[in-house]
């Protein structure tokens, strides 16, 4: 016959489980998969405002850029290139041949400083300097084409 079990006070035969620290991992669990989430989603809204601001200001470059070449043809007599730039409601209301002609009998552009483009309307500021030293403030108004998605010159006032 076994032997009968041990009275009070008696050790069992198996250690008792652990209960310091198990909170303190449970948090520590937590926290860390709270980190997670945060950098996961933080990470996401990192990547959506740092495309916004990158495309803001491509298209701040390119706007500056074929405002730039514009009047850069129009200062050294390239009237083709210039032409060229024009978006295309322009250019099917004036021939090359009438935007030369039209070009010519305009003051001349001795120099030009472009601005920063508008984004709300695509406008660019240019500070124009003409042959017999008179200024004027011009706004260029730009478009942009739906095929190639390039920026172009679509009014200048």
């Amino acid at each position: 016959m076994p032997a009968p079990p041990a009275g009070p006070g008696v050790a069992p035969p198996f250690a008792a489980p652990p209960t310091e620290g198990r909170s303190t991992r449970m948090w520590l669990g937590l926290g860390a998969g709270g980190l997670a989430l945060l950098l996961c989603c933080g990470g996401g809204a990192a990547a959506v405002i740092g495309l916004a601001v990158a495309g803001t200001q491509a298209l701040d470059e390119q706007g500056r850029a074929v405002t730039g070449d514009y009047y850069g043809a129009l200062v050294d007599d390239r009237y083709t290139e210039a032409y060229d730039l024009l978006c295309r409601d322009l250019r099917e209301r004036e021939s090359r041949t009438e935007f030369e002609r039209r070009v010519t009998a305009e003051p001349t552009i001795a120099s030009y400083r472009v601005g920063d483009v508008n984004l709300n309307d695509l406008t660019v500021p240019v500070d124009v300097t003409l042959d017999g030293g008179g200024q004027e403030a011009q706004l260029v108004i730009l478009a942009q084409n739906s095929s190639t998605g390039r920026l172009e010159v679509c009014g200048v006032s």
